[in-house]
């Protein structure tokens, strides 16, 4: 069985193509000739050079394949931030269900995200079927929060359209996922800063976590046994901040954060990120004051419905972490972790 994956250089991809090997898939990559490929270094897939824009390519890439794994995905900031992620995931979404259709690949699984999905409280968290609060208090209308979700949204409702004419399709929904090969940093940016330097403030809300290699997991076991047109929110762990950093401070032997974070801080994180990303629009892209906002509230959900229906069966979040500070670690991202792992 032969799987076609985008984004497989990528933080969440490097897990998909891992899961998918050791589940016996033969895996071919979808690659832009710019991309590093650190992440595939020493793995059994075949890579194909081409641009997501290249609908040619791309039918030809599918050519062979029994499913899709569209992974890739980006977060922008500044001038055509909007168009840029619209070309990755909207319109690579319906060029690549366009090919499979026509190259008759039976299974597809759309990478999304959890800013697609409402949010819960400890007594009530959401799911798959809990709608998103109004976006324009969510996100505000011109923000780079509200282009990602709006993108985003568009390649999940071209997916499930498209099971409508026979494609078995299904939507995999991470949710905060740390592990390793976190390349820009993302998710794991807190670990970076905490093994970095003393933080002393932890933001006041909480989040649903999930190690990267369940994550991973999850996108196979979709392709496996997922039901047509369902959604699928991977995520196993529903722990306030103030928890999670906790955890991570002990395993890296690194002082814990001592104050909730400023309700302002929002705003002031915004000012100074608008300035970062002249520098470096992927390193700071998550110096977003709406970014900054959404950690200040309590954001748990549930995804037992991928336990139930996949078989997916969640390691404890200290797995991810110690993976994630491991592979910073070797790869120079920190200087004060104190604990080898």
């Amino acid at each position: 069985m032969r799987l076609l994956i985008t984004g497989g250089t990528g933080f969440v991809g490097a897990h998909v193509v891992r899961a998918a090997l050791q589940r016996g898939w033969q895996v071919r990559c979808l690659v832009r000739p710019t991309s590093p490929r650190a992440a595939l270094e020493g793995l059994d897939v075949e890579c194909v050079d081409t641009d997501l824009a290249d609908q040619e390519a791309v039918f030809r890439a599918l050519r062979g394949c029994e499913a899709v794994a569209h992974v890739a995905g980006t977060f922008e900031h500044g001038p055509g931030a909007l168009q840029r992620m619209r070309a990755v995931h909207v319109e690579a979404t319906s060029t690549l269900i366009r090919g499979a259709e026509a190259a008759g690949v039976a299974r597809f699984v759309l990478c999304s995200s959890s800013i697609t999905l409402g949010w819960g409280s400890p007594e009530a968290p959401a799911d798959e079927e809990s709608p998103l609060p109004d976006p324009d208090r969510s996100f505000g209308r011109d923000t780079p929060l509200r282009s990602y979700f709006e993108t985003k949204s568009a390649a999940e409702r071209l997916v499930l359209q498209a099971c409508s004419r026979g494609l078995e399709g299904m939507v995999v929904i991470p949710d905060y996922v740390i592990g390793a090969w976190d390349s820009k940093p993302t998710s794991g940016a807190i670990l970076v800063q905490m093994g970095s330097h003393w933080v002393p403030f932890y933001p006041r809300g909480g989040k649903c976590f999930i190690t990267a290699s369940d994550c991973g997991l999850g996108h196979i076991l979709a392709l496996e046994h997922g039901v047509p047109g369902r959604r699928y929110l991977l995520g196993t762990h529903n722990l306030m901040y103030r928890e999670f950093m906790q955890r991570a401070a002990r395993i890296m032997g690194v002082r814990p954060p001592l104050f909730p974070l400023p309700r302002a801080a929002g705003r002031l994180v915004g000012l100074a990120g608008a300035l970062l990303r002249r520098l470096d629009r992927h390193r700071f892209a998550l110096l977003d004051r709406q970014v900054v906002e959404a950690t200040q509230s309590i954001r748990f959900r549930d995804g037992s419905r991928a336990e139930r229906e996949l078989g997916l069966v969640a390691s404890p979040i200290e797995e991810g972490i110690e993976d994630a500070v491991r592979w910073f670690r070797d790869h120079g991202y920190l200087k004060a972790c104190k604990r080898a792992l």
